[in-house]
């Protein structure tokens, strides 16, 4: 019997319904909507404490933080001895034309490194090699700007150790109304006891509001600098395969949406670079500096003076391990700083340096870092890591 009109209609988009669903069955399988923390490009979150050695430490180093997840570090071996290189390749062009963020993250991973020594029975003893950093030029080639010595040493895991695995970035939305109470202030700045060249200024909720709003404006400028938003956009990961096949980047997991909104924003089409600008805006605006109930800034004597970087990357991971273990989160908010480097690479008016001089009430303290810190109602993702093989050398 031939169907008529309306039937024929409701059978048309009877199917096309199905074909609906079937697609966003299908985006949410291949973009890996509710497979958070699965695949390879996370195993060394999980495989960290495996082997013994130079290399059991450098199995810890690769988990440290690092700027947009570029994990541009690399590991040479020899006997008891771990060189830190920098990898030239792995950067973040004009947002780091100094490549000072570079070596923060690299003295990231060389606190991981020390931290791990002791609960192997080595003892870790860092060397920094004086440098200067200036303008980065292609074809430089990688050299240490560290050597770890290890020797043999009573085992003695500590509470920074256990903490390794657990740290991650937090960026979504923190508790507002619940503050940092004053004895973790005063613990913060305890953990600078041995680090003269390094200041920490905390900010709390009731004095952020200067902070809070040079890095909405910092934001602004970075996303209107074409350059600066092409060399970020670069490491962004937003799509299951890029993930993978990567193993590094941001990605959306990591972004900090609650759970429904991050697989629904795996499902629906990947946002152009200009629009994920825009979204990294509003969130910098109404998310990260809206809801912080403390921001902090690592200042230092000599903002491009090469041992202070990375002495200052190891604080940021000693404090931000230091956090974890007592239920805290945290997130880097550094564009000020990156607009300091911007402004200095392109000879212009310092306007951002003197912003933030008029924050510390004192010139001759530079900030390298700038983050905030505070408590969440759900933990941090997991970030893609390169595996120990992609790194060391011997």
């Amino acid at each position: 019997m031939a169907m008529t009109r309306r039937q024929a209609l409701a059978r048309g988009l009877a199917g096309m319904s199905i074909l609906a669903v079937g697609g966003v069955a299908w985006r949410a399988w291949d973009n890996g909507a509710f497979s958070v923390g699965a695949g390879p490009a996370y195993e060394p979150w999980r495989q960290w404490r495996g082997g013994e050695g130079p290399l059991a430490l450098v199995r810890a180093g690769i988990l440290a933080a690092n700027a947009h997840n570029t994990q541009p570090w690399r590991f040479h071996i020899a006997n008891d001895t771990i060189a830190v290189l920098p990898d030239p390749e792995r950067h973040l062009g004009a947002f780091d034309p100094f490549r000072r963020e570079m070596h923060l993250s690299l003295g990231c991973a060389l606190e991981n490194l020390a931290q791990a020594a002791p609960a192997h029975g080595l003892e870790a003893r860092v060397e920094l090699i004086p440098g200067q950093l200036t303008l980065a030029q292609s074809g430089q080639q990688a050299a240490p700007v560290a050597i770890v010595r290890l020797v043999p040493a009573a085992k003695a895991p500590g509470e920074l150790y256990a903490a390794i695995p657990k740290r991650h970035t937090h960026r979504g939305a923190y508790l507002v109304g619940r503050t940092v109470p004053q004895q973790l202030l005063e613990g913060m700045q305890s953990l600078l006891s041995d680090a003269p060249n390094l200041r920490l200024s905390l900010f709390p909720a009731r004095d952020k509001g200067p902070l809070g709003d040079l890095i909405v404006a910092a934001t602004k400028s970075i996303i209107s600098d074409r350059q600066m938003a092409a060399d970020s956009a670069r490491w962004f990961r937003l799509t299951w395969d890029a993930m993978q096949r990567h193993r590094d980047g941001i990605t959306l997991d990591a972004v900090g949406l609650p759970p429904l909104v991050n697989a629904a924003a795996k499902i629906l089409p990947t946002p152009s670079d200009e629009q994920a600008d825009l979204q990294w805006l509003d969130a910098t605006a109404n998310v990260h500096v809206a809801t912080a109930p403390l921001l902090g800034i690592i200042a230092v004597r000599d903002l491009y003076d090469r041992a202070t970087a990375l002495a200052a990357g190891r604080f940021w991971q000693r404090l931000h391990l230091w956090l974890t273990a007592r239920g805290l989160v945290a997130h880097p908010l550094n564009q000020p700083a990156e607009m300091v480097d911007r402004e200095r690479q392109r000879n212009a008016s310092p306007q951002t340096a003197q912003a933030l001089a008029r924050l510390t009430g004192d010139p001759a303290w530079h900030p390298t870092f700038i983050f905030r810190a505070g408590y969440a109602d759900h933990p941090a993702r997991l970030s893609p890591r390169r595996p120990v093989e992609a790194v060391v050398t011997t």
